[in-house]
C-alpha cells in the first residue's frame, strides 16, 4: 500500500503543471478514490486538494523568485486563470504577493514532497472485529455540525446540551426501538467532506440503531437515516475522554488499514460511548464502514 501511495505521490509531482485527477491517483494506488481521500488525510494531516495546491505554490513560488517568466504565464501555468486569482492564493500560502515576493526577494513557505515509509510503531495491538450487517436504520435528532481532529467539538456538546427535557424523555422511549448493535443511545456521522478537512460539515445523528425498515412514523422530532446491509469494521478502546477516542479514529486509518486487506466505503460512521461518572475516561466502540481490498 505504501509503495502504491509514493506512485501516486511521484504522479502529482510530474503533473503539478497539469490537471490532477484525484480517481487517476486512486488507481495508481489501487484503491478507491473515497479511501484514497481518507488515508492521505489521515497520514498527511492534510486533504489532497491542499496538499496539491501548496506543492503547486511552493513550485510556483520558486519560479517567481527566478524572474525567468511573466507572472501571469506562471499562473496560468499553474492553473489559475488570472493573476489576482493566482496573487489570492500565493499570498494565502506564503504570506507576500508574487510581484512583491520577486521585487523583495522574500523568504516564501516550502511545502515539501510527501514520501510515506513504513516505521515501527504500533506496539500496542488493536481490538477489532469485522461484522456484515443487514438492512438497519438510525433513527434520532439531527444536526448539521463542523468537522473538529483533536480536542472537544462544541458545536456537537451544544446541540446534545440543547436538548430539552420533552425530547430527552422522548429519547428514553427512542431507547426501546435500539434493537442492534451498538446498543443504546449512539453518535452517527454521514455525509462527510471527502477531503475531511478540519471545518467542513457533516450530519450528526444523536439516536438508535434498529431493524430496517424503522417504524413509521418515526418519533416526533426524529430523523430517519436508512442503512444498506454491508461489512463492518468495529474497534474499542478505553481511556480518557475525548483524547482515546480520536486517537483510536487516528491509528485506524494510519496503523489499521495499511496493516489489512479492507479499505473505507461510503456510509456512516457509528460511535458508542460510555463515560465515567465524572466524564473524564470513557469506553468506546466505534463502526466504520469497509469493503475488502481487490487483488
Amino acid at each position: 500500500m505504501l509503495e502504491r501511495l509514493n506512485q501516486a505521490m511521484e504522479h502529482i509531482e510530474r503533473h503539478l503543471d497539469q490537471s490532477i485527477d484525484a480517481a487517476e491517483l486512486a488507481r495508481i494506488a489501487a484503491t478507491s478514490e473515497y479511501h484514497l481521500r481518507r488515508m492521505f488525510s489521515a497520514l498527511a494531516g492534510m486533504p489532497l486538494s491542499e496538499y496539491v495546491r501548496r506543492r503547486r505554490l511552493t513550485v510556483a513560488g520558486a519560479e517567481v523568485l527566478a524572474g525567468d517568466e511573466r507572472l501571469l504565464e506562471i499562473a496560468l501555468r499553474y492553473g489559475y486563470g488570472s493573476g489576482e486569482a493566482f496573487a489570492r492564493a500565493f499570498r494565502a500560502l506564503h504570506g507576500v504577493g508574487p510581484g512583491e515576493a520577486r521585487r523583495t526577494g522574500a523568504a516564501l513557505v516550502s511545502q515539501p514532497r510527501l514520501t510515506f515509509r513504513l516505521t515501527l510503531e504500533g506496539s500496542s495491538s488493536m481490538r477489532y472485529r469485522v461484522v456484515n450487517r443487514p438492512d438497519f436504520s438510525v433513527v434520532g435528532l439531527k444536526a448539521r455540525v463542523p468537522l473538529v481532529h483533536t480536542g472537544p467539538n462544541q458545536a456537537i456538546m451544544d446541540f446534545v446540551r440543547g436538548i430539552d427535557s420533552q425530547v430527552l424523555e422522548g429519547l428514553k422511549g427512542l431507547q426501546k426501538l435500539s434493537d442492534q448493535e451498538p446498543q443504546g443511545i449512539v453518535a452517527v456521522c454521514d455525509d462527510l467532506d471527502p477531503s475531511r478537512a478540519e471545518g467542513t460539515e457533516l450530519d450528526y445523528y444523536h439516536g438508535v440503531i434498529t431493524s430496517a425498515p424503522a417504524p413509521a412514523p418515526a418519533p416526533e422530532g426524529t430523523t430517519v437515516l436508512p442503512v444498506s446491509a454491508g461489512t463492518w469494521a468495529v474497534f474499542t478502546t478505553s481511556g480518557p475522554a475525548p483524547q482515546a477516542i480520536q486517537l483510536m479514529w487516528r491509528d485506524v486509518f494510519t496503523e489499521w488499514f495499511p496493516a489489512n486487506p479492507y479499505r473505507s466505503r461510503l456510509g456512516p460512521e457509528i460511535l458508542r460511548t460510555r463515560l465515567s461518572p465524572d466524564g473524564t475516561e470513557a469506553d468506546a466502540e466505534l463502526w466504520l464502514p469497509v469493503e475488502r481490498e481487490q487483488g
